[in-house]
């Protein structure tokens, strides 16, 4: 059987094939190698000033060209990124042969934080020049990147406590052997222990004293800025909260941040980000239910932006025993400030308001409750009957709540449209941790290569499908034309025609 033979690895060539002819023309490296060249490196903050009687530096966008390149093919690290300088033809010719080693590497994306958001805001400044960005529906939504730091080293107030009595405990089983012992060799043992137990014992104490000082609920040694958060249901990672923006016209997230909080405050914010980014405020947002606080709708009202964020279901402890007894059946009158029950009884408030978790409210409620028959199907309280409490942003929750039932349709777009980036980043390119630690600016460079990798690949593929489209109606045109002239030929020499019906089918 015959075999497809390889050239000879000995051999020389006379004429040797250089890197450009080796990039066919439709590879996306020379795209990255455009889009870098086209940035201003100085005026979006990358360092070009160094030292001149030092060894000379590398050129930012090299180093810039490295992660790109490197992101949008899934490799992160500095290490392999090195590798990759000297055995991948692609990154060859895109470092015109330059190898930084992975110090190099790993210090541009530590240190270049800000000015790495920056090119992203490029990558969606491209994407409105071509017109990818429609500003007319938005949606938000957050996922969980783990972060460089164990739940081992992560620790709270009760679990600090945890550690101190249980070395405490074996402190004084220790003393207890110590002075039981009569074996020096057994003594000096005890003592060893003791001394290891009493230095970890002043390491938890620091770190009580670093809680209590900085005022934070807990603390992370590894990576100080992650946060110990749930990432589902019962199930929870030190780990950074990313929040996005996505256009819904071509799912192009046109802002991010790296946050180590939840949603519940995020809202407002990202708002205000989106108003300034787009330069309007005409355009609806939709979030889902973690979003659901009173404070950030109203932020959303100053801000003039419509809002569609999903309902929260009631939670069991303020479940009526009958559900049309629920809270959202009495009817509330402004003019009184009153509430009406399904029996026609009026609840009302003494006028004062009381601290909440995040919010001040007001409390309703009737003596009527006592005698009412149906007491059983609408409370389970034995002593002050049904309460209901309203919020100081009950206005804004019960306007988002007509928006949702009014636009049920324009509420079911949100999944496809913010789950379309962190689908990909996540699942199909493996990104579900942040490489960088010590500060959330780092892990914000992480992320920023994510999304400007993201938006490059969806921007070149949009475009490369509509140009692929365009020719192939460029060359349905052309085989029309082709066709017509061929007819206008045929009819042409066809005598017992007339130049009419040749104009006819022509035009």
């Amino acid at each position: 059987m015959k075999f497809i033979l390889g050239k000879d690895r000995q051999q020389t060539c006379l004429f040797p094939v250089s890197l450009e002819d080796s990039i066919e023309s439709k590879n996306s490296v020379r795209s990255i190698d455009q889009f870098v060249d086209s940035l201003n490196l100085a005026e979006l903050g990358f360092r070009s000033d160094f030292i001149e009687n030092g060894p000379p530096a590398y050129n930012p966008s090299v180093l810039l060209k490295l992660y790109i390149y490197g992101y949008m093919n899934r490799i992160r690290s500095s290490r392999q990124l090195e590798k990759e300088c000297r055995r991948n033809i692609e990154v060859m010719w895109l470092l015109e042969s330059l190898a930084p080693d992975h110090n190099t590497i790993s210090n541009f994306r530590k240190n270049n934080g800000k000015a790495i958001k920056k090119v992203f805001f490029a990558t969606v400044q491209i994407a409105r020049n071509f017109g990818l960005i429609g500003a007319t529906l938005i949606a938000g939504d957050s996922t969980k990147f783990r972060a460089q730091n164990s739940k081992k080293n992560n620790f709270n107030q009760k679990k600090i406590q945890r550690h101190l009595d249980y070395i405490d405990n074996k402190l004084e089983q220790y003393n207890k052997a110590l002075e039981q012992s009569d074996s020096e060799n057994e003594k000096e043992n005890i003592k060893k222990n003791i001394d290891k137990h009493q230095g970890r014992r002043n390491e938890y104490e620091k770190l009580n004293a670093q809680l209590k000082t900085s005022g934070e609920p807990q603390i992370s040694t590894s990576d100080p800025d992650s946060k110990h958060l749930i990432v589902r249901n019962n199930i929870t990672e030190v780990a950074y909260c990313v929040q996005s923006t996505v256009d819904a016209d071509h799912n192009i997230p046109f802002d991010y941040l790296v946050t180590n909080m939840n949603d519940s405050k995020a809202m407002g914010q990202m708002l205000q980000r989106a108003k300034t980014i787009l330069g309007t405020n005409t355009f609806t947002a939709l979030y889902d239910k973690g979003y659901h606080t009173g404070s950030e709708f109203k932020t959303a009202n100053q801000l003039g932006i419509k809002t569609l964020v999903a309902i929260p279901g009631i939670g069991r402890a303020s479940q009526a025993p009958d559900p049309n007894y629920n809270s959202e059946h009495f009817k509330y009158n402004k003019e009184n400030d009153m509430y009406t029950c399904p029996e026609g009884n009026i609840l009302k408030s003494n006028g004062s308001t009381y601290k909440g978790r995040n919010y001040r409210f007001k409390q309703y409620k009737t003596n009527r409750c006592k005698t009412c028959p149906v007491r059983a199907l609408c409370t389970t309280s034995k002593v002050n009957g049904k309460v209901i409490q309203r919020s100081e942003y009950h206005q804004y929750i019960e306007a988002n709540a007509q928006s949702v039932l009014q636009n049920p349709d324009a509420y079911k777009k949100r999944q496809a449209m913010v789950e379309h980036p962190y689908g990909t980043i996540k699942r199909q390119w493996s990104f579900d941790h942040i490489m960088t630690k010590k500060t959330m600016q780092r892990a914000s460079a992480d992320v920023g290569f994510m999304f400007i990798a993201y938006n490059l690949t969806r921007i070149w593929n949009i475009i490369r499908k509509a140009n692929t489209c365009a020719f192939k109606a460029y060359k349905s045109f052309f085989r029309f034309i082709v066709s017509i002239l061929m007819g206008f030929k045929v009819v042409y020499e066809q005598k017992d025609l007339s130049i009419q019906l040749i104009q006819k089918t022509v035009f």
